[in-house]
C-alpha cells in the first residue's frame, strides 16, 4: 500500500538517525561553544534499539518506502551498524540502502559495509583546503582521514559516491573550484547546497547564503556543463554533466529554488520521533507506542495517519519573518540528519 500525503506527495524516502552524536562540531550544526565535553546527549535507552529502528523501517517498506538511508549526528559511531545493515538490506521494497557519514571512520569499515549490503555513501566534506576544513569540522577533522575513507569506499563498491559540499559566503565558497578539480574524472558526484537555516544553532542569514545560480555560473566559466534529467521523481538535486566527459555535479537548491512540491521524505530521529520535514518544529513519538507493544499493523496505521495530515512546505513559504518564527523552535539537524 502506497500513502500520499494532502499534496499528493507519496513516502517514497525514510531517513534513519541512529544517534545525536557526531565526532565533528561544524559550526553550522553542532558548535564546540554548546556541544561541550558536558553536554547532555541522548542516553542508549532514550534511543531506538536495532530491532526498533528495523520495526518502524520494515512498516514504512510496506506502505511504499523503498529507500533507506542511515545519518546521525555521526553513524559510523554506532558501533553495531553492520548488523543493522544487514538487518535493513534484507527488507523486501528496499532498492536503495545509503549512508551518509563524514567518513573519518569509514576506511577501516567500509568493506564490511558493503558485505552487509550497504549499496552507497554520501560524504560530508566543505572544501579540501586543510585550514578551512579543520574550521568546518570545528577542528575535529582530519582530511587524510576523509580522503582515505573516499578511497575505501570506492574499493569496496559503495558506489555512486556523492560528495556534499555545503557552501556558506565568507568561510568556503573560494574553495568550490579546487575541489571540483580533485573529484573531476572519478567518478564521484559532487554536489554543492545553499547554505540552510537548519536547526537553532548556526544564526543563518540570507546574506550567507551563495545561490546555486552563482555557483552553476562560476563552475561553468571554467568548465561547460549541460543539464541532465532527474533519476526519479523527487530528487533534490539538479543534475549536470561535464561536456567534456569528466563526470557528474549537482546543486541541492533549498533556498532559492525550493523543491517540496516533490519532497517524499520521512525522518525518524534516533529518539524515535518521525518528521515530516527537515524543518520540522515538531514530531510525532514512535518510541512509545512501540515500547507499549504496537504491532505492525497498529504501526502502519500510526505512519500512514501522520503521512496522509501531511501538508509541509517551509522552504516554499521561506521568508525572513517565516525563518525568524521558526528559529528557535525547529529540530537540531543533528538528530535527523541532512
Amino acid at each position: 500500500m502506497r500513502v500520499r500525503d494532502a499534496l499528493d506527495r507519496p513516502m517514497h524516502d525514510l531517513r534513519i538517525s541512529l544517534l545525536d552524536r557526531c565526532n565533528f562540531r561544524c559550526p553550522y550544526c553542532m558548535p564546540e561553544t554548546e556541544f561541550h565535553e558536558d553536554y547532555k546527549f541522548l542516553t542508549k535507552s532514550q534511543r531506538l534499539t536495532h530491532e526498533e529502528i528495523l520495526k518502524v523501517a520494515r512498516v514504512a517498506t510496506s506502505l511504499g518506502v523503498s529507500k533507506l538511508r542511515l545519518t546521525g549526528g555521526e553513524p559510523l559511531l554506532d558501533k553495531k551498524i553492520v548488523g543493522l545493515i544487514r538487518g535493513l538490506a534484507g527488507l523486501p521494497g528496499v532498492d536503495d540502502l545509503a549512508l551518509t557519514t563524514n567518513a573519518m571512520l569509514l576506511e577501516p569499515i567500509a568493506q564490511k559495509l558493503a558485505d552487509a549490503g550497504l549499496h552507497r555513501v554520501t560524504i560530508s566534506l566543505d572544501s579540501l583546503d586543510e585550514q578551512i576544513f579543520t574550521q568546518m569540522s570545528g577542528g575535529r577533522g582530519k582530511l587524510d582521514q576523509v580522503l582515505g575513507g573516499i578511497a575505501a569506499a570506492e574499493r569496496a563498491g559503495l558506489s555512486p559516491i556523492k560528495i556534499n559540499v555545503v557552501v556558506e559566503r565568507g568561510v568556503n565558497e573560494h574553495t568550490v573550484l579546487d575541489l571540483l578539480e580533485h573529484f573531476r574524472g572519478t567518478g564521484h558526484i559532487v554536489r554543492l547546497i545553499e547554505y540552510m537555516d537548519v536547526g537553532n544553532r548556526n544564526g543563518w542569514t540570507m546574506n550567507q547564503v551563495v545561490p546555486s545560480k552563482e555557483l552553476l555560473e562560476m563552475v561553468e566559466a571554467k568548465w561547460p556543463l549541460r543539464r541532465m534529467d532527474r533519476n526519479y521523481p523527487g530528487e533534490v538535486a539538479r543534475r549536470y554533466k561535464y561536456a567534456d566527459g569528466a563526470g557528474e555535479i549537482g546543486f541541492i537548491s533549498s533556498v532559492t529554488e525550493p523543491f517540496c512540491g516533490s519532497c517524499s521524505r520521512a525522518r525518524l530521529s534516533s529518539d524515535g520521533m518521525l518528521y515530516t520535514c527537515l524543518f520540522a518544529t515538531q514530531g510525532t513519538d514512535l518510541r512509545e507506542p512501540i515500547r507499549n507493544g504496537a504491532d505492525d499493523d497498529e504501526l502502519a496505521d500510526i505512519l500512514s495517519r501522520i503521512w496522509l495530515q501531511r501538508a509541509d512546505r517551509y522552504s516554499e513559504l521561506r521568508r525572513p519573518d517565516v525563518a525568524e518564527h521558526h528559529a528557535l523552535s525547529k529540530v537540531e539537524m543533528y538528530r535527523i540528519g541532512g
